[in-house]
């Protein structure tokens, strides 16, 4: 990419210095500007006070662990939604799914590629450049609210509500429930949920997919049933009316 790359703000929080200048090196040959962190309580520290555009998250931090980091902005009102890429040298899938369990938007196993690293970044700041573009047209058109059950996504306003309640959303699980709501009742597999959804392509682990479907059918309450597991195959949005399966 170059000079003429994007020019988010990215902070890299890790305590090894030489991942820091190496992802520093790379994100800045991208195009990106850069912030570091070498613990929990700095990258904290800057993620409050900079407004990072990005974060990569090393999960194990001295002092504030990143999970600790991670659940901190995701209870800030001003940084719940920030994206996060976590960083783990931990092998065991239950520490991977913590992460993206308290609302990071994606993870990388080290000892990571690095330019695995910035095609991450580059997806997830893809995605949020997309949400928030705004295109204000002389006439705009008006798109009616998707409906499924007792949800109602508004996609031009990016609320979603159960019952007439809204539903505060992530970014991903917004796209996620928006992208099975407009194939209402069709089946998506995971891999399909990945590309249109994540910007990847089919070799990324699929159980990030299945990490948050668990965490939007959880913030959907008793709505999140409209999500049906279609074993081997992926998930699909039950239509209006549709009886559940017994």
């Amino acid at each position: 990419m170059g000079a003429m790359g994007p020019s988010e703000l990215i902070l890299i929080a890790d305590d090894e210095p030489d991942l820091r200048d190496l992802l520093d090196f790379n994100l800045r040959q991208a195009g990106y500007r850069t912030l570091h962190a070498g613990s929990g309580s700095e990258a904290l520290r800057l993620a409050l006070a900079e407004r990072p555009d990005l974060l990569i998250l090393d999960l194990m931090l001295p002092d504030l662990s990143g999970i600790d980091v991670c659940r901190r902005l995701r209870s800030t009102p001003a940084t719940q939604r920030m994206p996060i890429i976590m960083l783990t040298a931990r092998a065991a899938q239950s520490d991977r799914i913590a992460g993206l369990e308290l609302g990071a938007d994606d993870y990388v196993v080290k000892p990571a590629s690095i330019r695995e690293v910035v095609l991450r970044v580059e997806a997830v700041l893809r995605r949020r450049r997309g949400a928030e573009v705004v295109v204000v047209p002389a006439a705009p058109p008006v798109r009616e609210p998707l409906r499924a059950g007792s949800i109602t996504i508004d996609v031009e306003a990016h609320i979603v509500r159960v019952d007439g309640r809204e539903v505060p959303l992530a970014l991903l699980e917004f796209r996620l429930l928006q992208y099975l709501a407009e194939g209402r009742g069709a089946v998506r597999s995971r891999e399909e949920l990945l590309q249109h959804v994540w910007g990847y392509s089919s070799e990324v682990e699929t159980r990030t997919v299945d990490t948050h479907i668990k965490r939007l059918r959880d913030k959907l309450g008793a709505a999140g049933d409209l999500i049906e597991t279609v074993r081997g195959v992926g998930y699909r949005l039950r239509a209006d009316g549709e009886p559940v399966d017994s």
